[in-house]
Formats: structure tokens, C-alpha cells, sequence
């Protein structure tokens, strides 16, 4: 079956970095679009990034532009998130997911990432 397990999620100080991963099985990795996707205390979810099979096309909601960077390994199945100069905005339980910004699917239980001083 479809395995998302994400990890690399902690409490960091505004202006810190995190870098997210996410390990993938059950599926045939090299050949789905993938995301992450965030959910704040007491917010619906929100999609943070997408990247398409072959990683070179990479896309991003507004308010992480030119701080975060998805990337991927295909040879290892794995989906990756740099987050550099975080806010505390951006405390979310992060997802990693399977396909993109418009029709995606979570599998994993998220990894809590928390900017706070």
C-alpha cells in the first residue's frame, strides 16, 4: 500500500531552517507529481509546493516564495522541503503528498514544525 512517512520537523527560532523529507513506497514514485502541504493549528490544509516527476519544474504558494525549495530523489524515493528564514507563520504539521496543487493525497502523519522565540 501507499507509504508517506515524513520526518525532519522540530522547533527552530524565526529566521532558522528545517529541511523536511519524506520517504515513499507502495507506488512508483519517479512517475507522480508530489507536494507538500501544511495545516496550522485551527486551519484547514493548506498546499505549500508541488514538483513534477522528473523534479524540474517546481511551484510554490505566494508566501513561501523564495524560502522554501522542494526537491526530490528518484533514485532513493524521496521528497524533500528546505525551509529557510521561517516565521512563525509558518508553524504547520507538515505533509508530504502524493500529486499536485489541484487533487493530492496525504498517506503519512505529518511532521510538526513549530517558529517560535
Amino acid at each position: 500500500q501507499v507509504q508517506l512517512v515524513e520526518s525532519g520537523g522540530g522547533l527552530v527560532q524565526p529566521g532558522g531552517s528545517l529541511r523536511l523529507s519524506c520517504a515513499a513506497s507502495g507506488f512508483t514514485f519517479s512517475t507522480n507529481a508530489m507536494s507538500w502541504v501544511r495545516q496550522a493549528p485551527g486551519k484547514g490544509r493548506e498546499w505549500v509546493s508541488g514538483i513534477n516527476d522528473g523534479g524540474g519544474t517546481q511551484i510554490y504558494t505566494d508566501s513561501v516564495k523564495g524560502r522554501f525549495t522542494i526537491s526530490r530523489d528518484n533514485a532513493k524515493n524521496t521528497l524533500y522541503l528546505q525551509m529557510n528564514s521561517l516565521k512563525p507563520e509558518d508553524t504547520a504539521v507538515y505533509y508530504c503528498a502524493r500529486g499536485g496543487r489541484s487533487a493530492y493525497v496525504t498517506r503519512g502523519q505529518g511532521t510538526q514544525v513549530t517558529v517560535s522565540s
